[in-house]
């Protein structure tokens, strides 16, 4: 063990707080004290200094195990990004009626696949560059790939890393175990590029439960140079952990996959610790980085628990968001977040239409989300609300367009208009997804297409607005972006209530309970 030591390489992306490499070295460390390690954030790094950053690190440090986290590949959101708007960008070039408009389109989607190729090709050079620098000092250097986009697209990378890599998929604190031990890594989640061919399905197999304890930031402060970088602005939102996994099926969603449906819960106290040691750094911002704080209605005594605890260690200062299944709340987890500085939420209903929400595999009840958001007001939240919606699901419909409307309307008379913001998204196809097989049962895509391929016909497909409505939220979302586009969801949401009115909310929340065949057969 004492000969070994692990360089952590977080590849460039947004200055988010690197969870999942700090977690990593965090278990090592309990693991195996004597094990050297440092944690490098290319994303604290200026782009022109990045190969020469990373040369230097491993040169001083002399690692014998890179281990590199890559969050992101493939971007598809409303929101500014690499080469610009990845989203209105698309839509000019696909649904412009002017001609101009469609070749400013074109252009910007011409400069943002050359962005997305050249992180691409980009990152995969400082990983080569950084396996062979290190084979400078130890011949027998060896590598490890993961992280978020490694997860979804580890399939696709398989040719492009070094042969050798170990390609891990999901959560990787037990095959680094295996690794460090020596022992056979067959059954983790994980191939050898260039040696071993993924497993079919791999990505649905459930990770090996970990013992989570709180991370020690002590340890974690001395082995990473950057983490300053971190404490100085007071609106980063630091990113603490309380549980792993997500059961549900939403259509489209890969997190069910990658963390597995088993919901791991990390012990309150030691959730507590974590954020306590966070808080004496100066830390006030923290950003629960659960797929979901409140998966379900059994897991609700435990977020009571975890919150009740962290009222009683006295962080009486702090602020905290999440993504939150509102479905789930109660009217004393709602005095609880409130108490604790709960300031920002998010809510992926995707639909305001009880309807197309069943279709999706969502599982929620609208009636309750509503309910429960009344509450969440009584309790005294008075700040913002994301809501996330997909226009252009599975059966879509004008009808379905009004209930959602509807749905919304009623939110902002919960919390008020200025304090719900409607994040409009399309979705993103994912491989690994039950959206993937239904657009293969459907004859939108082929098996075999590549999704790391951003050429214009696959990214219209990739990024999910079939007509016969796709045209029409094209000019809605072209109209949007022209008329205000510094608020763009709440825009589009006022568009679409002008071309078509609202539904009663009593249709929205009210759906035939039927068996959605064809997404209910593509597993």
């Amino acid at each position: 063990m004492a000969l070994n030591r692990i360089l952590y390489v977080r590849l460039p992306c947004n200055p988010i707080f690197p969870i999942g490499v700090v977690y990593l070295a965090d278990h090592v460390h309990k693991c195996f004290p004597d094990v050297e390690q440092q944690i490098f954030d290319l994303g604290t790094v200026p782009p022109l200094d990045f190969a020469s950053a990373l040369d230097r690190r491993i040169d001083d440090f002399k690692p014998t195990l890179l281990v590199f986290s890559w969050r992101d590949i493939q971007i598809y959101a409303p929101v500014g990004g690499r080469g610009g708007n990845p989203l209105q960008n698309a839509f000019e070039f696909n649904y412009a009626r002017n001609p101009l408009l469609r070749v400013r389109g074109a252009m910007g989607g011409l400069q943002l696949m050359l962005s997305y190729y050249s992180e691409l090709w980009r990152n995969l050079g400082l990983i080569k560059r950084g396996l062979k620098r290190a084979k400078r000092y130890t011949s027998d250097a060896r590598l490890v790939v993961g992280g978020g986009a490694v997860s979804v697209f580890y399939e696709q990378l398989n040719t492009l890393l070094p042969k050798g890599t170990v390609v891990s998929v999901g959560e990787g604190e037990t095959l680094l175990e295996k690794l460090l031990r020596g022992q056979d890594i067959s059954g983790e989640r994980c191939y050898i590029a260039g040696e071993t061919k993924p497993r079919d399905r791999l990505i649905h197999e459930q990770p090996t439960p970990v013992e989570k304890t709180a991370c020690n930031y002590d340890y974690i402060a001395s082995i990473w140079a950057e983490f300053e970088y971190y404490l100085q602005e007071q609106d980063f939102y630091v990113g603490v952990q309380t549980k792993r996994g997500c059961p549900h099926n939403c259509c489209y969603c890969v997190y069910t996959v990658v963390e597995g449906k088993q919901v791991r819960i990390n012990p309150a106290d030691e959730v507590v610790r974590e954020m306590r040691q966070l808080y004496d750094r100066g830390i006030r911002n923290f950003w629960f980085t659960d797929a979901q704080l409140i998966p379900a209605r059994k897991f609700i005594a435990d977020v009571e628990e975890l919150l009740q605890k962290v009222l009683d260690a006295g962080m009486s200062d702090i602020h905290w968001a999440a993504y939150i299944r509102a479905d789930n709340l109660t009217p004393k987890l709602c005095d609880l977040m409130v108490k604790t500085g709960m300031n920002y939420f998010e809510i992926g209903i995707t639909s305001g239409s009880q309807e197309l929400v069943r279709k999706m595999r969502m599982g929620y009840n609208l009636r309750t989300v509503l309910q429960n958001c009344r509450d969440l007001k009584s309790a005294g939240f008075n700040d913002l609300v994301s809501i996330n919606y997909s226009f252009n699901v599975i059966d879509e419909t004008f009808d379905t367009i009004r209930q959602t409307i509807a749905y919304h309307r009623e939110l902002e008379s919960i919390f008020g208009a200025d304090k719900v913001e409607p994040a409009i998204f399309f979705i993103g196809l994912q491989p690994h997804t039950h959206l993937e097989d239904y657009a293969f049962k459907k004859g939108v895509l082929k098996p075999g297409y590549n999704p790391l391929s951003h050429m214009p016909w696959i990214v219209r497909k990739l990024l999910w607005n079939p007509e016969p409505l796709g045209s029409f939220f094209g000019e809605v979302c072209l109209q949007a972006w022209k008329q205000n586009p510094n608020d763009f969801g709440r825009e589009v949401m006022n568009i679409l209530e002008q071309r078509l009115g609202k539904a009663d909310l009593e249709e929205a929340l009210t759906a035939p309970i039927d068996t959605p065949r064809e997404l209910a057969g593509a597993v």
